[in-house]
């Protein structure tokens, strides 16, 4: 996550507290009042939150990646949660969170199982397929002799 510094002067947030471990704050978009955020690093995970004052908005991939790219730094890998049903909490209406274990790396999928990067060769592509399938067949044999 962005420090305290970096974020305090991001374009668009006006802060409206702030405190040891995050803020909160409302996002601009042309002007105008958009959206509430939170963020916050304490117990184990970095958080941002976004609740759009417009109750019916939902955010969309791309506003996701503006407030990852606000909070969080270009290495850093978050994720949107889709827990177990038994698991949901849901305070405000359209209101998505980004997450960031601070105790480990998470765990990603290949980029070629999810598709072709921009300007990857085709010898690039082949070799990233020959590598997920070489990693899956060394999984299963392993799986196989415990």
């Amino acid at each position: 996550m962005k420090t305290p510094e970096e974020i305090r002067h991001l374009p668009n947030l006006l802060i409206s507290q702030t405190s040891e471990d995050g803020g909160y704050g409302v996002l601009f978009r042309l002007g105008k009042r958009f959206a509430s955020v939170i963020w916050s690093d304490g117990g184990g995970w970095e958080h941002v939150s976004i609740c759009p004052f417009k109750r019916s908005y939902m955010p969309s991939w791309d506003d996701m990646c503006q407030l990852k790219d606000m909070f969080f730094k270009e290495n850093e890998t978050v994720v949107q949660y889709h827990p177990a049903k038994s698991e949901y909490v849901n305070n405000m209406p359209n209101c998505l969170h980004l997450w960031r274990p601070t105790n480990g790396a998470l765990p990603t999928p290949p980029s070629i199982m999810v598709g072709v990067k921009k300007g990857q060769s085709r010898a690039e592509i082949e070799a990233a397929i020959k590598e997920v399938c070489e990693n899956e067949q060394i999984h299963r044999q392993h799986s196989e002799t415990c």
